[in-house]
């Protein structure tokens, strides 16, 4: 009787696992990269933070490339 909600309701909170862990792939990414770049402009006594903005664009681009092929993956 209660096969289709129930069926529903296990669907959905698979999909927010899902995108809460992809969200959260991002903020590890997007981190990593940014705090990488702080550390090298930490090195080289930079003044202008170029390799934390640059790496930090560069974290952004990966995770969205992440995100869509992981978005583009046939469903089980």
């Amino acid at each position: 009787m209660g096969g289709l909600g129930s069926d529903k309701a296990k669907r959905e909170t698979t999909n927010f696992v899902k995108y809460t862990g992809v969200a959260f792939q991002m903020l590890a990414t997007i981190g990593l990269f940014v705090f990488l770049g702080y550390k090298i402009d930490g090195y080289r006594n930079s003044t202008t933070l170029i390799f934390t903005a640059l790496l930090g664009l560069l974290g952004v681009i990966i995770s969205l490339v992440q995100l869509i092929r992981s978005l583009n993956k046939p469903r089980k």
